[in-house]
């Protein structure tokens, strides 16, 4: 496939682009099916993120970034035990911060909400350690990236680093990679006792272990390893760190174009050894091989294990070159599209010891691009839509870090 590079102003052309097609937030709130405003995928509170990056960045004044903020705060800011860093007040907490950044701007709301946050991280925290007591298998909600412990832990190392709640929910996620026996079968401390769709069906009659960056156990690595590599460590920590790397050592297949993992893994393969899926994922940040690698990445920093870090690069540079995973990218969003591959990539090259990462960005731009321009124009949204496909169009035409450092939610910077 012949890919012809986009240049730089294409590339910030496109994300305005994509921007503008976002609906109006007044039109958004009053329209009664419309989703949550604090729904950090698809609500107004991530696209107020691609809003504030552009002002931040100072491509628009904030008047437009505000608009969406207040949009979004408009509802009540739920800080029930079913709130995470994707829907609630901890998704008001996390846009409020990447809007302040070093200023005071909306400091009188963060005051109103750091507290409310920490204390459901707590109560977060005291739960499992709780239910890992009992003896009980977990779900996603209770750990991931939208809205468990993974995802609250992500706006506590911006918010909240050295306290009390960022202790707890570290200790509650260390705890969570011990095994855990249950009807006499020891799996593993992360293993749902539900499908990946969170159901029950008979081909996951027992639950699985779950891979990925998004509901798996690689966001809860990423999330420790993070806080490990800023110096704080609680516990057990770098010992949890080495033994989820371990797992992924384990179950790592290695097939002809390169290694790759699982999405899940089902008792029957637990017990075999075995694993039944026969060819990579679709290249995506939230299943995939690109989420996955950055962050075994990360657990590599954290341990300082050099040897690690380059097997975690080339097993992302191998995807990278396979055509057959690429081709399987269809959409240009963040979660399974090309937008989540190419941030994605964009931080694990800005980290690598080898620079032949970032040698395959343009590439990656310019397919983004090209998939942007045909995309259905239905999802305004963060998560699938154009807020987020502008938000990495806008990181690959400036080539710099996010300065509101929005791709923090997906627990890869």
């Amino acid at each position: 496939m012949t890919t012809h590079l986009t240049s730089a102003a294409d590339l910030a052309r496109e994300a305005s682009r994509h921007l503008l097609e976002t609906a109006d937030p007044l039109a958004r709130t009053q329209t009664a099916d419309g989703p949550d405003g604090l729904a950090l995928a698809d609500g107004s509170a991530g696209i107020a993120l691609a809003h504030i990056e552009r002002a931040q960045a100072g491509l628009d004044d904030w008047r437009r970034a505000h608009s969406w903020i207040v949009a979004a705060a408009a509802e009540p800011a739920s800080d029930h035990d079913t709130a995470g860093l994707f829907f609630g007040a901890p998704a008001l907490g996390f846009i409020l911060d990447a809007a302040a950044g070093s200023t005071g701007r909306y400091r009188a709301g963060l005051a109103d909400l750091d507290p409310a946050i920490s204390a459901l991280a707590h109560r977060r925290a005291r739960q499992t350690l709780a239910r890992i007591r009992a003896g009980q298998l977990t779900s996603f909600a209770e750990y991931d990236v939208f809205l468990g412990l993974t995802g609250l832990g992500a706006l506590l190392l911006r918010r909240a680093p050295t306290s009390s709640a960022t202790e707890q929910l570290l200790t509650a996620l260390v705890a969570l990679t011990r095994p855990l026996t249950v009807h006499g079968e020891t799996v593993p401390g992360w293993w749902v006792g539900h499908d990946p769709h969170r159901g029950q069906t008979p081909a996951f009659r027992g639950g699985h272990a779950n891979f990925g960056a998004a509901h798996g156990i690689t966001g809860g690595l990423a999330l420790l390893s993070h806080a490990a590599r800023r110096g704080l460590v609680v516990d057990g920590q770098l010992d949890a760190i080495r033994d989820v790397s371990d797992w992924l050592d384990t179950w790592r297949q290695d097939g002809p174009t390169g290694p790759w993992w699982p999405e899940h893994l089902t008792l029957g393969e637990l017990c075999t050894g075995r694993c039944a899926q026969t060819r990579p994922a679709r290249p995506s940040w939230c299943y995939g091989t690109p989420g996955i690698a950055r962050a075994g990445q990360l657990a590599a920093f954290a341990l300082g294990d050099k040897h690690r870090q380059r097997a975690y690069e080339q097993a992302l540079l191998a995807c990278l070159d396979d055509p057959a995973q690429q081709l399987r990218l269809t959409d240009p969003g963040l979660c399974h599209g090309q937008a989540g591959l190419f941030q994605t990539v964009w931080r694990a090259a800005a980290d690598a010891a080898t620079p032949d990462l970032r040698t395959r960005l343009p590439r990656l731009a310019s397919q983004l691009t090209q998939t942007a321009r045909t995309a259905s124009r239905d999802d305004p949204g963060f998560l699938t839509g154009a807020a987020g496909t502008a938000l990495a169009l806008h990181t690959a035409a400036t080539d710099t870090a996010p300065l509101s450092g929005w791709d923090a939610c997906l627990l890869i910077s």
